[in-house]
């Protein structure tokens, strides 16, 4: 390795270093706001915090890596230029491709690694995460319930005065709401103490109420005994409630678009797509045939059979039917199609269920891949823009790296969110991104090389300029 290329690849290995180490606390900062309420007096160890952390944080290099990366070149290229370092180069005869050829080579061996990554190390990561969850739900179950505040647990919201106990699991002064059902009863429940009882291998978690009462509002079908707000109040010595953590986890883990594609590397999401679409199809193809044989079609006799000759079907088909049984005719086929527009519509939203799932499926597939390209991207912008703007340090650049990696993760979601909802295929929404940029960085990378500007303002000058004159000399001659 030559001295100039020792030198530019120190250079930029150093900014990308103390980027990539901001930025990557920064975005775990953000995971802690997102699970303050899971963290935050829960009576958890440091250890057990920080293993939360730490598996939370792989998930978030898809994000820190192409942001470092963009924002170290910008920097690095932008201190070269201002310091006319690369005025030096080029009086040398060392042109800006040649200057990026060290970089080129490292930012392609990082891509590689990344996208291993993202393979191998994000989902062992996102099963161990989820899986630490859940066991901290059923070893520690206290910490599903906060003190002094309610806590929204499953089909409960339950509220303690003080947690004693190696786990928390003695309560006093419990106060619990139930989640009414639309339409059903409330129900408030007050005890005195109480306990928590959980085993690891069972998801259920029983709490057993001391010295307590029941509350429940009835809600009568009748409108007019409303007014007299009936309800039922018991007393009891001992009372259990059954509490489905599972039904917990499951909630927990719709923080991300669905846990279980993070969880699989590429060919277990080929397995699983594969499976995925199989059943899909077979879905759909059950479901016409159980439409077609509700409609009773099937079972009735060749029409030619059953009706009488003739050379062509009568326009009103109800003349065929006795008047006395028309009525009933209507009634059952009203009956008929009310059925199958109810069986239809509800059908159709777990189909589209099972859709979005499969395009999740791809879009975790198409993701493993857009990490590397991404990281090779964001390098062909910030390198050109940095020689471009002729600006080093944290000032102009984190500007520019804010507004272009915004405009990458706006697009990219947006893409994401209507390849999920199966309205573009979810090869184009998971690369619309870079589709939209790659243009730019090739735009960027002619530039730099020329010596042209960002904005050529001559070509927006210039036809202002000449109007200018025209109407000048249009005043002087008259």
């Amino acid at each position: 390795m030559k001295i100039l290329d020792r030198y530019i690849l120190t250079t930029f290995l150093q900014t990308l270093g103390t980027v990539f180490i901001i930025l990557y606390f920064i975005f775990i900062l953000q995971g802690v706001w997102m699970f303050i309420a899971e963290l935050a007096g829960k009576d958890l160890d440091l250890w057990v915090i920080a293993k939360f952390l730490f598996l939370y944080s792989p998930r978030m290099m898809t994000l820190v890596l192409p942001l470092s990366i963009l924002l170290a070149s910008i920097m690095t290229f932008g201190n070269f230029a201002e310091n006319y370092e690369f005025a030096a180069m080029k009086s040398s005869g060392i042109s800006l491709q040649r200057a990026m050829k060290s970089l080129i080579f490292f930012i392609s061996f990082l891509s590689i690694i990344s996208f291993f990554f993202a393979n191998n190390v994000i989902p062992a990561a996102e099963y161990e995460f989820i899986k630490l969850r859940g066991d901290i739900v059923r070893t520690k179950p206290a910490m599903a319930i906060a003190e002094g505040q309610f806590s929204d647990v499953v089909d409960y919201n339950i509220k303690v005065d003080k947690k004693s106990g190696e786990n928390g699991e003695k309560l006093e002064g419990i106060t619990i709401h139930k989640k009414a059902v639309s339409g059903g009863s409330n129900v408030f429940i007050k005890a005195k103490s109480g306990l928590l009882l959980s085993d690891e291998n069972s998801p259920m978690l029983q709490l057993i109420l001391y010295d307590g009462n029941y509350y429940e509002n009835i809600i009568p079908k009748k409108y007019e005994q409303r007014s007299r707000v009936p309800f039922v109040k018991a007393a009891f010595k001992k009372d259990i409630i059954n509490i489905d953590l599972s039904k917990l986890n499951t909630e927990d883990a719709e923080i991300d678009v669905a846990n279980t594609n993070n969880m699989l590397n590429i060919s277990e999401l080929n397995y699983t797509i594969d499976s995925l679409e199989t059943n899909f199809e077979k879905d759909i193809v059950s479901f016409s045939d159980n439409i077609y044989i509700r409609t009773g079609v099937s079972a009735l006799p060749k029409l030619e059979d059953s009706l009488p000759k003739a050379k062509e079907l009568p326009q009103d088909l109800l003349k065929i039917i006795p008047i006395a049984k028309q009525s009933n005719a209507l009634e059952i086929a009203s009956s008929n199609i009310s059925s199958a527009k109810f069986s239809i519509n509800g059908t159709r939203a777990e189909i589209e269920q099972k859709q979005k799932n499969i395009n999740n499926h791809w879009l975790a597939l198409y993701e493993k891949f857009m990490i590397a390209y991404s990281c090779l991207l964001m390098f062909f912008i910030g390198a050109p823009l940095g020689a471009i703007i002729r600006k080093g340090g944290l000032g102009l650049p984190i500007v520019f790296a804010v507004l272009i990696f915004i405009t990458y993760h706006f697009i990219n979601t947006f893409g994401k969110k209507l390849a999920q909802e199966n309205g573009i295929p979810p090869i184009l929404g998971s690369w619309m991104s870079s589709i939209v940029l790659t243009p730019f960085a090739v735009m960027l990378t002619y530039r730099a090389t020329n010596d042209i500007g960002l904005i050529n303002m001559d070509v927006v000058l210039m036809p202002i300029n000449k109007v200018i004159k025209k109407v000048f000399r249009i005043k002087s001659k008259t």
